[in-house]
């Protein structure tokens, strides 16, 4: 099966939509929420337990793997999805946000970025080509272009000079881009300026992508900014195609974005949160560390039907962190896994009955009475 989306249904009451996405390991329901597998995994769960978890969708990170364990490994083992026993579709980020971001030392020219390895400091030059290579030897269903990630804060200057090099990156990955089925995706950059990011919807959509995704976001830049740039930018990218919000988010975010027509999403925060003892709860979060969960026999949300909830108490949980217990990571993700996909799951019945915009004042209702925490 080759890559297409199916529009399948408008939300009367908002710029919301259904979807669904067809990649050659399966269909993806859409508005959709991606769990982070940066290393061939997501942290701590094996793939048996993301699909029960409804998880249909997960991201896996160009940089990681070309540095460990490497492209022509996982390619002569038969693939990322036969490397991490994983059977349905696989996205794969360009590599470009961790090579900012991570690389000890990075120089920029029009040709790539050279950058010293966080790992062990070994020189290596990606250029576009060089992503697509990777990306097509991964076997990836959904491949990002090459982009530069404009910093926050930004001058126009310098988030135009951003976005130009990114537009010439995404050139040279579709003309390389011929080897494999996999899809993709073009990436809107322009930092924080409303004409800027109109460009990079004008040039990309000429050269033409499978689907759109709004780079550059929840970078550092107040809330506000970030859901007003993605307001201004959504309507304008292609309507029959995929509008993919990088790096995003939180509930609320992902709420605020739904409503604005975004239709797919990946973030580390359900799994580095979960890490860190923070669960998510329908009134907001719960810091399972905290003394007053010592005796606490309840769930950590009533109601909820995750693994977790239905077989361990808040006291048990704090225990297993309190002794840095690996179960207490494992069972933590797999609750905030669950509340993630549960979102996106009342959010796509909403939307299919017209109710977004009351799911939406009924999630903030919830949050409002418990602002001290559960």
């Amino acid at each position: 099966m080759s890559f297409s989306f199916e529009l399948v249904h408008r939300s009367p009451d908002s710029a919301a939509r259904l979807g669904r996405i067809y990649t050659p390991h399966g269909s993806i329901e859409t508005p959709v929420f991606m769990p982070v597998g940066t290393q061939a995994t997501v942290k701590s769960l094996t793939p048996e337990e993301l699909i029960e978890l409804g998880v249909r969708i997960v991201l896996g990170n160009t940089y990681h793997l070309y540095l460990r364990p490497g492209h022509e490994v996982i390619s002569k083992l038969g693939g990322l999805h036969r490397f991490m026993h994983w059977d349905s579709p696989i996205l794969t980020d360009s590599g470009g946000y961790q090579v900012f971001s991570l690389a000890k030392l990075r120089k920029i020219s029009d040709e790539g970025v050279v950058f010293q390895s966080h790992l062990d400091g070994s020189t290596h030059l990606l250029t576009p080509e060089k992503a697509i290579e990777i990306q097509e030897a991964l076997g990836s269903d959904i491949m990002m272009c090459l982009d530069e990630c404009t910093p926050y804060p930004a001058t126009w200057g310098d988030a135009q000079k951003s976005l130009d090099l990114s537009v010439n990156w995404a050139i040279r990955c579709k003309e390389c881009h011929r080897t494999t089925p996999g899809a993709l995706f073009g990436i809107v950059q322009g930092g924080m300026f409303e004409d800027l990011r109109a460009k990079g919807v004008r040039a990309l959509t000429d050269i033409g992508f499978d689907g759109y995704a709004l780079g550059g976001l929840s970078v550092g830049e107040p809330k506000e900014t970030m859901l007003e740039i993605a307001r201004l930018t959504l309507p304008l990218l292609p309507d029959r195609l995929p509008r993919y919000v990088m790096g995003v988010g939180t509930p609320e975010d992902l709420v605020e974005l739904v409503c604005l027509g975004a239709d797919m999403f990946d973030c580390v925060i359900p799994t580095r949160n979960a890490r860190n003892g923070q669960l998510f709860v329908r009134t907001g979060t719960l810091n399972i560390c905290n003394a007053r969960h010592r005796e606490d026999e309840k769930p950590v949300e009533a109601n909820c039907r995750c693994y977790t909830c239905t077989h361990y108490s808040r006291a048990y949980l704090r225990h297993l962190f309190m002794a840095k217990e690996i179960l207490a990571y494992r069972l933590n993700t797999i609750h905030n896994i669950h509340y993630f996909m549960t979102l996106m799951n009342r959010m796509r019945k909403a939307i299919r009955e017209g109710s977004l915009v009351q799911f939406k004042e009924e999630f903030y209702a919830k949050r409002k009475t418990c602002k001290k925490g559960v």
